[in-house]
């Protein structure tokens, strides 16, 4: 891939996706598949007027590692040097950028019980910290090609073909063109258009329903509002968390959720898939699920803990959409939840309340946002995929129709 589209990609990331302020430390997760590319974004962070720039490096045969010979006592530790970490997280608010190039299958074979069991545990050390942490910093999640991913996509082409291919289908998708940067602010304008509309309907609940067996109503939260494109930290700084984005989310009430849906697409979790799944909610919980591949892992993250079995997130994303219409598959969270409408299993949005910044976290909660330690998208969205909102004054109001906007 030539240079120049990609500094203009890491430029992307830098400026619109956490948007970098002079004076701002950043913090870089990737794996070790695009050094190269890293290398750019830490460059165009520095550009922008960054303090310092910290890149952490994750290898998934690395965590296969850990959890295969660590116990769970250990896995589950906060150290002294992790907690370091956080209280700076708090108190400097640095950026955050995790570039995502896992293999879709990288963590095939691990002890699930044993990786869920630590986590469960380790959860109520940091959650203080993440709690104090929400909306205030900056961050942005984007991808590079993995090698393993890519070969995974494209399995007919060479090793070097591969990533060539799958960085035409990020960049694209990502919309990096001749001035992504301006590409941007007229998506995130549309994305914002949309939901002022949907914002004006006064939603009650929304009734989905699909040739493939769903059909399933989920509530609203009153003082809640859509969202989608770029958002605001706590600190009035403007950032673009996914790169890329089709979706208009909210979060829904927790508890008022009824019905039975069906994945559209399988779930890539902890570098593991699951495939042709279903999951029935009763008054707002998931309360029977079935997959063909990997039910167990299903299972596990919808009983993680008391707020995974219900929903954080509703969001709404047209079939016709440029991911969708890649014609890829990529066993990608980030990208397969933008080609389709999707549901999100545990935390959610308290940022999607009218007026939180002048709430507290616990306030947001007691409106009806869910709290857990997980956040798990789940693709349900269908080309013939009919949505309705029924209104607070008993309207009945189209907004998919045949799997796309009806307005």
């Amino acid at each position: 891939m030539k240079k120049t589209i990609l500094k203009k990609y890491a430029r992307l990331i830098a400026e619109v996706g956490v948007n970098v302020q002079k004076g701002q430390e950043v913090f870089i997760v990737a794996g070790l598949d695009q050094p190269e590319f890293v290398a750019m974004v830490v460059d165009e962070c520095y550009k922008l007027g960054a303090s310092r720039v910290v890149v952490d490096w994750d290898y998934q045969p690395l965590e296969k590692l850990h959890v295969r010979h660590q116990s769970v006592k250990t896995l589950s530790e906060l150290t002294e040097y992790q907690e370091a970490r956080y209280k700076h997280y708090l108190d400097k608010l640095p950026c955050r950028i995790y570039l995502d190039s896992d293999d879709p299958d990288g963590l095939r074979g691990i002890n699930q019980a044993k990786q869920a069991k630590a986590r469960q545990k380790r959860y109520p050390l940091i959650k203080g910290y993440v709690d104090a942490l929400e909306n205030k910093y900056q961050w942005c999640i984007a991808a590079v090609p993995g090698a393993a991913w890519a070969k995974k996509l494209f399995p007919e082409l060479s090793k070097r073909q591969a990533i060539e291919k799958l960085w035409e289908a990020i960049l694209a998708t990502s919309r990096v063109n001749d001035d992504p940067i301006q590409a941007w602010k007229d998506h995130n304008k549309d994305l914002h258009d949309r939901c002022a509309w949907l914002n004006s309907l006064g939603i009650e609940k929304l009734h989905y329903t699909a040739s493939n067996g769903t059909d399933f109503t989920v509530g609203m939260i009153p003082e809640a509002e859509f969202k989608g494109g770029g958002d605001t930290s706590l600190q009035g700084i403007f950032f673009n968390p996914n790169i890329p984005t089709e979706e208009c989310f909210i979060s829904p009430m927790k508890g008022v959720a009824e019905g039975i849906v069906y994945a559209s697409k399988p779930l890539s979790r902890d570098g593991q898939l699951i495939d042709q799944f279903w999951i029935r909610f009763h008054e707002g919980k998931a309360v029977e699920w079935h997959a063909d591949l990997n039910d167990a892992l299903l299972g596990q993250i919808i009983t993680m803990d008391e707020g995974s079995a219900y929903l954080g997130e509703c969001a709404l994303v047209p079939y016709d959409s440029p991911i969708q219409n890649s014609g890829i598959l990529f066993y990608n969270t980030l990208f397969d939840e933008n080609a389709a409408c999707h549901l999100a299993l545990g935390m959610g949005f308290a940022d999607t309340i009218k007026g939180f910044e002048e709430k507290t976290l616990e306030e947001c909660r007691a409106l009806g946002i869910n709290d857990s330690m997980i956040h798990v998208d789940f693709m349900i969205g269908t080309a013939d995929m009919a949505i309705d909102a029924i209104t607070r004054d008993g309207r009945t109001v189209p907004v998919f129709r045949n799997g796309n906007w009806a307005f």
